[in-house]
């Protein structure tokens, strides 16, 4: 990733919780200055996982490019330090273009990952220990095992929900191996390239109800039998990837553990669970852009950012 030709060359990033409008925003600001978005969501990197993971349409798709999703199957493993890797990859790609990269998601990890510049551990699953975690998960509860993370890397415990079952016994895993906290191990070095961070936010209220419209919205375009079909296809429950928000509830339904109305609405909470979680990992950004998205899109505004950071005037082309 060194090379000292690429510290003048931008790199535009929008992030914000979900159901902010990240997606609208950075097809906008694609269209009107010839970029292509590199997501930064842990889910859009499967295949055959579309509604549930609010894809890009393929009309989407034809009007702007788009990378870092549909690269791996729901039952091949995808860590971290992959997605920087390729990230960093596809960013160099379109620069090399000409073109001007937009990474936008609502996956924290993905996002702090590419523009801090963490360096990942390079840890090889441990497929034994990790069963044993996950079999104690299932007994006790999540819970312990972040208590247990607590004890060893209290920082972190702090980084991680304690619902987040996934994450904690990969940080146990890490620090098994390693003999070292994980936190440690995670230092920074800044990629070279002048980023224009643009951080939305939305009262709390009103992004609930914009997200229970969006989980209804997946329902009727057929989330159910999205997950029918990823399970009648032999990708199980247990995989990470089918442990997303919206997949493990209706798994849940269609074990016949939860009624539809139950498992929909069980999606909507945990939804407003995580934005409570993006937004304490957003706040970070002290230095970024904020554009307040409650009442309408900043469409217009950030156009102008954007075109004074590539210094040059941003067309009128009715994206605005």
């Amino acid at each position: 990733m060194s090379s000292e030709s690429k510290t003048d060359q931008p790199l535009i990033a929008i992030f914000g919780p979900t159901a902010s409008g990240k997606s609208a925003l950075a097809m906008a600001i694609c269209e009107a200055f010839g970029g292509e978005i590199i997501s930064a969501d842990s889910r859009q990197v499967y295949r055959y996982m579309d509604i549930g993971t609010d894809k890009p349409s393929r009309g989407d798709q034809a009007r702007v490019p788009h990378h870092m999703i549909d690269i791996v199957n729901p039952d091949q493993n995808f860590t971290l330090g992959l997605y920087q890797e390729q990230a960093y990859a596809v960013i160099d790609e379109v620069l090399g273009r000409g073109k001007v990269p937009v990474l936008a998601g609502g996956t924290p990890l993905y996002v702090n990952a590419v523009l801090e510049g963490w360096t990942i551990p390079r840890v090889e699953p441990d497929a034994a220990y990790r069963d044993a975690l996950f079999a104690q998960a299932d007994e006790t509860g999540s819970e312990a095992l972040h208590a247990r993370l607590h004890e060893l890397d209290a920082a972190a415990a702090r980084a991680i929900l304690p619902t987040n079952t996934r994450r904690i016994v990969r940080a146990l895993e890490v620090i098994k191996q390693t003999g070292k906290p994980i936190s440690a191990q995670q230092t920074k070095s800044p990629p070279p390239y002048r980023i224009l961070p643009i951080l939305l936010t939305c009262e709390r209220a009103v992004l609930y109800g914009r997200i229970d419209s969006r989980v209804d919205q997946y329902i009727a375009r057929g989330l159910v039998d999205e997950v029918r079909k990823l399970s009648e296809s032999g990708y199980g429950f247990d995989l990470p990837s089918m442990s997303g928000i919206g997949y493990r509830q209706i798994g849940e339904y269609l074990e016949g553990k939860a009624a539809l109305e139950a498992a929909v609405q069980r999606v909507k909470w945990d939804t407003h669970a995580f934005v409570r979680h993006q937004a304490n990992w957003f706040r970070r950004f002290k230095d970024g852009h904020r554009f307040d998205v409650t009442y309408q899109p900043p469409t217009r505004e950030v156009l102008e950012l954007v075109g004074e950071f590539l210094t040059v005037v941003p067309p009128t082309n009715g994206v605005v």
